[in-house]
């Protein structure tokens, strides 16, 4: 695994854990459809959330949330009516960016520097 998708997996893992902590029942992670891939979706009692996941080293040159464009906002979009078209739910959707500033640490791990989590990123 490279280090693109070692910062991934744990701004995932970090994300999952922080939305059971908050309450939310994590419903699938790394939803596929032929539209893209939404990486958490997770419920409480009043809505659905369709979480994407940002995850950068603290040298980056932008903000983990600036991935999150036009295109990819129509991607999540499409890929979430497709699950909801799949899946029966009365909850009401909400589009969210969980934004995590990591630092590596010498043993391979990671350590979180910062968290934002945007509730209606778009």
């Amino acid at each position: 695994m490279g280090k693109t998708q070692k910062i991934g997996q744990f701004g995932e893992d970090f994300a999952a854990k922080y939305l059971k902590k908050h309450g939310y029942k994590i419903l699938e992670r790394n939803y596929h459809s032929r539209f893209g891939e939404i990486d958490i979706i997770a419920s409480n009692k009043e809505f659905i959330a369709f979480v994407e996941v940002k995850a950068r080293a603290e040298d980056s040159l932008y903000a983990p949330r600036e991935a999150v464009d036009y295109f990819k906002q129509q991607k999540c979009i499409k890929t979430a009516q497709i699950y909801l078209m799949e899946n029966d739910c009365w909850l009401q959707p909400r589009f969210d960016v969980s934004e995590i500033i990591l630092k590596k640490l010498e043993n391979e791990s990671f350590e979180v520097l910062r968290h934002n989590y945007i509730e209606n990123a778009f």
